[in-house]
């Protein structure tokens, strides 16, 4: 894919993988942002165009291209196995942790009393979400790829539906701990647990946008155009 100022973030991530990192580190959301432009999105972050273009534009792109045609099945028992087996583990470690330097360093700190309740948002937001894609949606999605045999008439997209409005919802929620925490900056006076916890929320943040974009721009509208396919819709 040539790199073209109407080409949306998604799909630039989409064509290369390697992509989501330089946009990341051009502040650049691809996830649950990631229907804009290059243009939209460089010219609302203040960015220049062709800086931007330039770094994306990188050696060897096609050999990193997500295979859009991958079975969707396989796609979400691999989002369950990488990324939700991830969160599983690492949202009560991270819960404790911000509990802790909150209590030690709140005083001095009054920002991180934001942080705590924004992170126990979050969690509260995800342990149902993950729970119904994987007990529900994903079984659902798995069980029409293998029979040829479709659900409820628009089950599937409106549950879809819900689950990317809740991505949002995280997405906003961790755009607000990575502000309030000056983009995860240490402070002077931070201990080795304050600095754990900053590594924690960066990665955790890093990882939903990967998580994220696989759903929305991947598995997702495959599914549903697989569905389109069985119906005749």
């Amino acid at each position: 894919m040539a790199i073209e100022a109407s080409n949306t973030l998604a799909d630039l991530v989409v064509e290369d993988s390697r992509r989501a990192r330089v946009l990341e580190g051009f502040g650049l959301d691809y996830c649950c942002d990631g229907h804009r432009s290059l243009s939209d999105a460089t010219v609302e972050a203040g960015l220049d165009l062709e800086e931007v273009r330039e770094a994306l534009d990188l050696p060897e792109a096609s050999a990193q291209k997500t295979p859009m045609s991958r079975k969707s099945a396989d796609l979400a028992h691999d989002i369950v196995d990488t990324h939700h087996a991830y969160m599983w583990e690492e949202m009560p470690r991270l819960q404790a942790l911000v509990e802790k330097v909150h209590r030690v360093h709140g005083d001095r700190h009054p920002e991180l009393a934001r942080v705590n309740e924004l992170y126990t948002q979050a969690v509260t937001e995800l342990d149902p979400h993950m729970t119904r894609e994987e007990r529900s949606v994903f079984p659902a999605i798995a069980r029409m790829e293998k029979t040829g045999i479709p659900g409820v008439s628009g089950a599937l997209a409106a549950d879809i539906e819900t689950l990317v409005q809740e991505h949002t919802v995280v997405g906003d929620l961790f755009k607000e701990i990575n502000a309030v925490t000056g983009a995860y900056a240490m402070p002077e006076d931070g201990c080795g647990s304050y600095r754990a916890m900053l590594d924690g929320l960066q990665e955790m943040e890093l990882d939903l946008h990967e998580h994220i974009h696989k759903e929305n721009y991947i598995l997702f509208p495959n599914a549903l155009e697989f569905e389109r396919t069985v119906t005749g819709n």
